[in-house]
This record gives C-alpha cells, sequence and structure tokens, in this order.
C-alpha cells in the first residue's frame, strides 16, 4: 500500500513538472517574439529610442550636389637661354578642384564653401542622380567662408534650413556630402560641441562652428549637415587633423547664420552685418574674480563704442551680456553667431549683469 502511495505521489509530482515546464515556455516564446518585432519609427525615434537615419538620410542625399571648379595658377618654369644662362618664365596652369554643395530652393540655388569655388573661371555642378550643369557665382563671402551659386534648372529636390540656436550637444546628425563624384555619402555622429572657434578665417571672419564626430573628409566640404529630419542645421567646412583625414572633429557653419548669409548675397551680393558697437570678451576666472561677478555665465564688455548702438541704449563698459532676445550667450564666438543673424537696424533686446542688477536694454543694431 505504501508502495503505490509513493508511486502515485512521483506519477503527480511528474505530470506538475510537464505542466509547469509548458507554462513557462510560452512565455519564453512569447517574450522572445516581442523582442524580434521590427521596431517602428515615430519622430525620427524607433519604439526602442534607435534612430532613424534612414528617412533622413533619404532626404539629404537628393540636395546634396558635386561642385567641380576649374581655375588658373601661374606656374614657374626654367629654361637654359644660351646667351643669358638660366631663366624662368610664368605660365598660367588651369586646376581643377571639388567639393560639395546643398540645393536649397527647387529652382536651382547652391551653397558651397568659397573656398571649393575660390578663384574658378568654371563651375560644373553634379546632382546626385548624375544631371550636369554649369554654375554661376552669385556672391562670395570670405568672413564666413560662404558662396551662393546658381544652376538653370527647375522642379529640383531642395533642403530646408532648420533652427539651429535651438541645436543641442548629444543629438544625433548625419554629414552629407558628394565627394569626387561618387554619389552622396552619408556619415552618422552627434553634436560635439557649439559655437567653436579654430582659426581657420581671416581677420574679422566669424567662427562659431557646430562641432561633429561624424566623419567629414576631403570632398566634403560644402556639404550638409543635417538633423533627423532631414533638414539642414550647418553646412560642413572644416576638419582638424594632423593627416589631412578625419580624426574625430569636423566642423559645421550653423544653418541661421548661413540663411542670413546667402539671404544677403541673393539679394544685394554682399553681406549686411549689424552692429552692436562694443569691444568683448570673454570671462575667465581672473575676470570673475577682478569684477566680483557671481559666476562665469556671459559676454563681458570691455569699452562701448561712442555713438554706437549699445551706447544710445544705455549699455556702459564692464556690462556682462547674458541674453539677446531669448538667447542665451555665454562665449564671444556664441555673440557673434547671434548678431549675425539679425540686419542693420533691426530691433533687439539686450539683457546684462550691471553689478548685482539684470537690466534688459532695446536697441537698433547699427551698420
Amino acid at each position: 500500500m505504501n508502495k503505490k502511495r509513493i508511486f502515485g505521489y512521483i506519477l503527480l509530482g511528474f505530470v506538475i513538472s510537464i505542466f509547469l515546464q509548458n507554462i513557462f515556455a510560452e512565455k519564453s516564446y512569447a517574450s522572445d517574439e516581442s523582442d524580434s518585432q521590427t521596431p517602428s519609427f515615430e519622430n525620427g525615434k524607433t519604439n526602442n529610442s534607435y534612430p532613424d537615419f534612414v528617412s533622413a538620410a533619404d532626404k539629404a542625399i537628393e540636395c546634396v550636389v558635386h561642385i567641380k571648379s576649374k581655375y588658373l595658377s601661374d606656374e614657374l618654369y626654367g629654361y637654359y637661354d644660351p646667351f643669358y644662362g638660366k631663366r624662368f618664365f610664368k605660365h598660367p596652369k588651369e586646376n581643377i578642384a571639388s567639393g560639395s554643395g546643398v540645393i536649397i530652393s527647387n529652382d536651382g540655388y547652391i551653397i558651397t564653401n568659397r573656398h571649393v569655388i575660390n578663384n574658378a573661371k568654371e563651375i560644373e555642378v553634379v546632382l546626385n542622380d548624375k544631371r550636369t550643369y554649369s554654375a554661376k557665382i552669385l556672391g562670395e563671402d570670405s568672413n564666413s567662408d560662404l558662396a551662393l551659386l546658381k544652376i538653370d534648372e527647375q522642379d529640383l529636390n531642395f533642403m530646408h534650413f532648420d533652427n539651429s540656436n535651438e541645436l543641442k550637444v548629444g543629438e544625433w546628425v548625419l554629414a552629407v556630402g558628394n565627394p569626387y563624384n561618387l554619389n552622396s555619402t552619408v556619415t552618422a555622429g552627434i553634436i560635439s560641441a557649439k559655437s567653436r572657434k579654430i582659426n581657420i578665417l581671416n581677420d574679422g571672419g566669424i567662427e562659431s562652428f557646430i562641432q561633429t564626430d561624424a566623419a567629414i573628409n576631403s570632398g566634403n566640404s560644402g556639404g550638409a549637415l543635417v538633423n533627423l529630419d532631414g533638414n539642414l542645421i550647418g553646412i560642413n567646412t572644416a576638419i582638424q587633423s594632423r593627416t589631412g583625414s578625419f580624426s574625430g572633429y569636423g566642423f559645421a557653419i550653423p544653418s541661421n547664420m548661413v540663411k542670413k548669409i546667402i539671404t544677403d548675397l541673393k539679394e544685394y551680393g554682399e553681406v549686411k552685418r549689424a552692429y552692436l558697437g562694443i569691444y568683448i570678451a570673454d570671462i575667465n576666472s581672473q575676470v570673475q574674480k577682478e569684477l566680483k561677478l557671481k559666476n562665469l555665465d556671459g559676454v563681458l564688455i570691455s569699452k562701448v563704442l561712442e555713438n554706437s548702438a549699445a551706447s544710445k541704449a544705455g549699455i556702459e563698459d564692464l556690462d556682462v551680456i547674458v541674453k539677446i532676445n531669448d538667447i542665451s550667450v555665454n562665449s564671444t564666438n556664441q555673440l557673434h553667431e547671434v548678431i549675425i543673424q539679425f540686419n542693420p537696424g533691426d530691433e533687439i533686446e539686450c539683457t546684462v549683469i550691471r553689478g548685482s542688477e539684470k537690466k534688459s536694454f532695446n536697441l537698433s543694431l547699427g551698420s
């Protein structure tokens, strides 16, 4: 009798074990199936927060072009004269440079870097679908290294500008270029820093670059830096490298600065720059200590020029600018980037710290 009871208990335990294993297996399979489902995309991200590069790349590559510029340079040649010995003469030589550009309208306006078309006597533009056009230079700006070109065509795919003032460090971006006429190439990265100055432009040049770790190499100059919506947030301009190849640092001109400069080149053939009429300096620990400032925020006004926009508004020497309109500024590069977005005569609000007080001034920018 005891043996039968023991055998019954063993059999019951075996049945229960099999039943529990089936339940757990079903749960496991359900979990595996859920994990293996293709993620859906919304607002540039998947439901697992993975960025959607595909749709942004699809939009951008149709708007980025290859630019080939031909220019002349004087080459020095030597020869032997039987009466005067060795002599030299200059002879013009045709050179070819290449880079990228971005279509910004359906009727053929194109942005690129000035150094891509520098001194060119002939410019060829090749679209992503291999159509080829001759381009005219409508304007150049050496202080920003930007140029505006025009081709004779309609109904082109073009890129929309986005607001570079709202960019955040850590955002995903794509660098899109068309180097060496190989069709557009796309690399991904993040915004590493904003308002960078790397001292590559001439005196008077405005440098407030977006820094990215998206790979930018030779031939990508003039190409697009885009966000996950496929909109333009910068024009790729430079890399910082000891070898000439990408080593983790790429730089782009912010789209708001680009839009203002290109609009002026289109309308006037030159850039109309607005001025506050001040000398400025970055705030460091020594300046903070000497002026007894609460923190390192803002930009120091070292001198206000007479009869300038700032002077007429009541701004004084040693005021600290902390905000233009609703945009906070914490470096001279950033202040330059903000001011260049305005036209002479535009009304702005300038918020400063004077002693322990915060003051706001409305002023009309000068020219």
